[in-house]
């Protein structure tokens, strides 16, 4: 499986690339892989302040529906846009044209306690 190194990871099997207070978040390959086929994404939590841990969407695949989980306090700005017409693309590639949310992160001293692309790696097997 795929774990980019340059990004942090969640327990709940999302990603986050911080760029200055901003920051993109998707869910991770093995999170897709085990889903299966997604046929919709429903986000609708665009400008509520929200805390790490929160449930900021739901993720739905031919046999199952997922909550989505924001990774560290801060804000949605936004959906991409991509994912509403075409949800297959979190499957085909989840760390670029699948991406989730792009937010403003409250404090960015948190996104050291998320894990490393081999910390995530252990935990998945």
């Amino acid at each position: 499986m795929n774990y980019p190194a340059h990004l942090k990871y969640t327990k709940d099997h999302e990603w986050i690339l911080v760029e200055g207070n901003t920051a993109t978040v998707g869910i991770t390959d093995f999170a897709q892989r085990e889903l299966g086929d997604i046929v919709f994404v429903d986000i609708n939590s665009v400008g509520k302040p929200m805390k790490a841990e929160d449930v900021f969407g739901t993720i739905e695949a031919v046999k199952t529906v997922s909550d989505l989980f924001l990774p560290v306090d801060g804000s949605i700005t936004l959906v991409n846009p991509s994912i509403d017409a075409n949800p297959e693309l979190v499957n085909k590639d989840p760390y670029g044209e699948g991406w989730m949310i792009k937010m403003t992160i409250d404090n960015l001293e948190d996104v050291a306690g998320l894990m490393s692309a081999e910390a995530y790696a252990q935990i998945v097997g």
